[in-house]
């Protein structure tokens, strides 16, 4: 592939989970369900309600198209199974998730390449948003962040369950980011290491790099990494240092959730444009990271 220059990008966007964050996701899952299924047995809810209620909240979460945050649609679910009345839910969550969540990430051991990276983009003047699967509450991301020693207020935006209203891999969830930083597909690059969910956003025309620690690739090994560029941590930190300074960064970055007008009309701008980034001579090498 030809040797291009970098497209001069006004916002990057992170996954966290294996991309920031060295984590074995199904590991991290069972502690998680694990501690959380505890805490609330205490009020009463019994290990196959909890399980049933997460199973459905976060199913709903996946599924629904109806312009509603992904929290409304968890709730919904979570309470087809379990008591409404038991206690306030919402008090006792926020406890949970300020308290014991936090201490399942004592044994990660964070990457310092990736706070490099982060801290290297934002020096240069990238506007960040943390581009998490948004199924988990603020303080849950922030918490994660913290495990992976990055500084949570590096990012202009973090993707919640409260200020999203759809999932990866979906378009509409990376349209909704878009309009948030009043940007173009093409402004943007995706750093993520999952080769289903976070590269769903070149469907809007933004460029992509795959974190290959930890890689995911849902398609059973038929992901060609050829068409990406694609190292490890470290490497993408040297990259990011190399990046020269942010000439256009998008500017007023929304934190909360979008308008489905907005959303719907970055869809229609940027589908188009992501029709082309699988095209023929569409990949490049740059630092001699192949993409």
């Amino acid at each position: 592939m030809s040797e291009r220059t970098a497209p001069a990008y006004r916002a990057i966007f992170f996954d966290l989970d294996g991309t920031l964050l060295p984590m074995e996701i199904d590991e991290f899952m069972r502690s998680y369900f694990a501690a959380l299924g505890g805490y609330v047995a205490r009020f009463g809810v019994a290990p196959e309600a909890f399980m049933a209620g997460m199973k459905a909240g976060i199913e709903n979460m996946a599924a629904h198209d109806d312009g509603r945050p992904n929290s409304e649609a968890f709730w919904e679910g979570w309470f087809a199974h379990v008591d409404a009345d038991a206690c306030d839910w919402q008090v006792e969550l926020d406890r949970f998730y300020e308290g014991p969540f936090g201490e399942l990430g004592a044994d990660v051991a964070p990457n310092p390449a990736a706070a490099r990276a982060v801290d290297a983009l934002a020096a240069k003047g990238y506007p960040l948003v943390l581009a998490t699967m948004p199924m988990f509450p603020e303080r849950a991301v922030r918490w994660r962040l913290e495990w992976a020693g990055v500084d949570p207020d590096k990012f202009a935006r973090l993707t919640t369950f409260m200020n999203s209203t759809s999932v990866k891999p979906k378009p509409a969830y990376y349209a909704e980011n878009l309009a948030a930083a009043g940007v173009h597909g093409a402004d943007v690059l995706m750093v993520g290491n999952n080769t289903v969910e976070d590269l769903g956003i070149r469907s809007l025309g933004a460029d992509a790099f795959l974190v290959i620690d930890h890689l995911l690739d849902p398609t059973d090994g038929g992901f060609d990494l050829a068409g990406v560029k694609h190292g490890t941590m470290e490497e993408f930190a040297a990259w990011a240092e190399a990046l020269p300074v942010c000439a256009d960064p998008a500017d007023g970055i929304e934190t909360g959730l979008v308008g489905a007008a907005a959303r719907e009309r970055a869809l229609a701008e940027n589908l188009a444009a992501g029709a082309r980034i699988d095209a023929p001579g569409a990949g490049f090498a740059i630092s001699g990271i192949e993409g």
